[in-house]
């Protein structure tokens, strides 16, 4: 059974240059339900107005994805780092012992959306680390494709922890299946059209978590793009 987040449900921050939509508790939103799922801790919704964007600021302890979804974003960071993020590709930023980056709108003139997910790590201490990938369109046409895991795996953007993270483009016909082994939970969420999940209708913004063993059923996608991490079942022992 998936316990789902609708879109509207959502933590909301709205600034002269951010519209930002929260799944789980973040900075001035507070939901005592809805504090992260497992390993993940964040996933903002985030849309950046020409030319604006977050300054400097320091994190610690954390995997934080950015993963672009329209426009471009610029990244620099106190490692040395400079970049620009488009669609398609994926950026993992190790906050370990201690790290800071800010992020921008590349452009003067288009919005920039992007998601911002942050997983706690394996354990703390890290050396701060960076790293970039694209991963096209066509890797994610009707499949499911790797894009952050445990060392790498087959080419995704490394983590410090057990996670996997999936994107995929379902439209049409085109279904696609992802089997939930027992011991673990997933967190799916729709980043744009809609799409049928195990019988359930999804739209945009809408998130679900779920338990293992089970298997996981995407179809009837009206534009879908999809990411699911698929991770270790949370345990403090």
């Amino acid at each position: 059974m998936l316990n789902i987040r609708r879109a509207a449900e959502r933590g909301h921050t709205q600034l002269s240059w951010l519209d930002s939509k929260h799944t789980f508790s973040f900075a001035n939103y507070y939901d005592p339900k809805h504090m992260g799922f497992g390993h993940l801790r964040v996933i903002n919704d985030d849309i950046v107005a020409p030319g604006g964007g977050f300054g400097a600021h320091p994190h610690r302890n954390m995997e934080i994805i950015s993963y672009v979804i329209d426009g471009a974003l610029k990244h620099k960071d106190s490692m040395g780092n400079s970049s620009v993020i488009r669609p398609g590709d994926v950026q993992r930023m190790t906050a370990g012992t201690g790290v800071k980056h800010s992020e921008y709108n590349y452009s003067n003139e288009e919005p920039v959306r992007f998601l911002q997910i942050w997983i706690l790590p394996d354990h703390e201490g890290y050396h701060p680390g960076y790293e970039q990938k694209k991963f096209t369109a066509a890797q994610k046409r009707g499949r499911l494709r790797l894009v952050a895991a445990v060392e790498g795996r087959e080419g995704a953007v490394s983590l410090h922890q057990d996670v996997d993270m999936y994107a995929a483009l379902i439209n049409g016909d085109e279904s696609v299946e992802h089997p939930l082994r027992a011991g673990r939970e997933a967190w799916g969420q729709i980043v744009r059209g809609s799409v049928v999940v195990n019988g359930e209708a999804l739209e945009a913004g809408d998130g679900f978590g779920v338990a293992g063993p089970l298997g996981l059923r995407f179809s009837s996608g009206d534009q879908a793009e999809i990411v699911i991490l698929d991770m270790a079942i949370f345990s403090n022992g």
